[in-house]
């Protein structure tokens, strides 16, 4: 039997490479919204993170999604992204 691959991303906050399936989705949509992707299907610019709040930290720490989105981000939208994060851990 063939084996099937599996999709690998990297985590924005500790730089692993995971599956994809293990990691959230952010997005960017073309309205320049950026929010989290749990079913990972939004259209738009993704980036990807561990399913924990301190791998959120250390890419918020680096900028590491403004970087990938190429716009500033409010820490609105992070605190947002970290509160959806932990309801979901």
């Amino acid at each position: 039997m063939h084996e099937k691959k599996v999709p690998m991303r990297m985590c924005a906050g500790c730089g692993e490479m995971k599956p994809k399936k293990e990691l959230v989705r952010v997005v960017k949509s073309s309205e320049q919204e950026i929010s989290l992707d749990l079913t990972g299907r939004k259209p738009g610019r993704g980036a990807y993170v561990c399913k924990n709040t301190d791998c959120l930290k250390a890419a918020r720490k680096a900028r590491r999604f403004e970087k990938a989105f190429s716009c500033k981000i409010p820490d609105e939208v992070f605190d947002r992204m970290e509160e959806e994060i932990s309801r979901n851990e």
